[in-house]
């Protein structure tokens, strides 16, 4: 596969359909309700979006998300349509009563690439308490076995906060037994209503990482981190230590503006829906010009300006740390990501709190 130029296109291009959703989720960073907004892109103007997003190149990868991208009745249709394009395109639906045997069949006729579903705990006392909605565990577990009856693809999402970090080992033995062929692990940014949950400590998410790295070597499914990209730093040290090449020190990933472009249900365009500072609106400019050309986006993947200790850091072209919470904790996206411990020789600088 030929590398993607971030310069030029994002890995993903996450498109919020919807802020709609049954749901009351904790961590909900778009502060989700039940009712649509007016102001929602409507059909002609998604399909606009999706042929705009088609000029980013062959096969992008287009992802649908929310609230709850079935809580529109046009989302099967635009899954269908991004296919005739030549996009790539997944659903992200949340766990509700839209989310039926059903709709994932019509899903996957329509083309879809992949489904992303979310699990929070290991069964639906912890799952449905983190999700605000008795029954999200038991229609989550069943649309992710009617994805594999359908030979769609699936993800499994799940949210790392002092709240579910004991749940992992087993969320990743469902993980296993659903046949995912992929873990996508996000560590909270305090966001929307992700604002009162408590984050893991840095040394914690250290030692959460190190575990995952013994999942990625062993499990057949593949593990990414969302959010958390020090998780690359991590991998490398763990193969460095165990003798090996270490090659993903030399790999660059996905972070905020680089690699990664959110746009909003009103059509503003973010690095990424944590970050929640706009670089321009698809109903006046094209989204690939954004991506490609805006002051913002191009600040965030200048690695070499970050402040602060990942400034200093030698992975900072690796990893390059998550600005969207550094945004979050400083008001700075270039700053340094609270959530990583690593402290670099050669930074003399002051540390977070949570640090000290």
């Amino acid at each position: 596969m030929t590398p993607v130029n971030t310069s030029e296109r994002p890995f993903v291009l996450i498109w919020e359909v919807t802020q709609a959703c049954e749901l009351a989720c904790e961590h909900c960073r778009a502060d989700a309700t039940p009712d649509r907004h007016p102001d929602e892109l409507s059909t002609a103007e998604a399909k606009d979006l999706l042929d705009d997003a088609r000029r980013f190149g062959e096969n992008q990868l287009v992802v649908l998300s929310g609230g709850d991208p079935l809580a529109r009745d046009d989302t099967v249709e635009l899954v269908e349509y991004g296919t005739d394009v030549g996009l790539r395109m997944t659903v992200t639906p949340s766990g509700t009563r839209s989310l039926s045997t059903e709709a994932v069949h019509a899903l996957a006729d329509a083309g879809v690439r992949r489904l992303a579903v979310s699990i929070d705990g290991a069964g639906s006392e912890a799952h449905d308490s983190f999700r605000g909605e008795d029954g999200s565990f038991v229609q989550t577990v069943r649309a992710a076995r009617a994805a594999r009856e359908a030979d769609v693809p699936l993800q499994v999402n799940t949210t790392v906060c002092a709240q579910t970090v004991a749940d992992l080992p087993a969320v990743r033995d469902l993980v296993r037994e659903l046949g995912a062929v992929l873990w996508s692990v996000f560590f909270l940014v305090p966001v929307g209503r992700g604002r009162v949950l408590d984050p893991i400590a840095p040394e914690r998410t250290e030692s959460v990482m190190e575990w995952l790295d013994d999942v990625a070597n062993t499990e057949e499914f593949g593990v990414k981190t969302t959010e958390a990209p020090h998780y690359r730093r991590v991998r490398a040290q763990q193969a460095a230590s165990s003798g090996g090449a270490g090659g993903s020190r030399r790999r660059g990933g996905i972070t905020a503006g680089d690699g990664f472009a959110f746009v909003s249900h009103t059509g503003d365009v973010y690095p990424s829906g944590f970050l929640p500072r706009s670089a321009g609106n698809v109903g006046n400019e094209s989204v690939v010009d954004i991506y490609r050309n805006s002051d913002l986006f191009q600040q965030l993947r200048r690695k070499d300006d970050l402040r602060g200790k990942c400034g200093a850091c030698s992975f900072r072209h690796v990893c390059g740390g998550s600005r969207s919470r550094a945004y979050a904790a400083t008001g700075d996206p270039m700053g340094s990501d609270p959530l990583c411990p690593h402290v670099p020789d050669s930074y003399d600088g002051p540390l977070p709190e949570t640090l000290r």
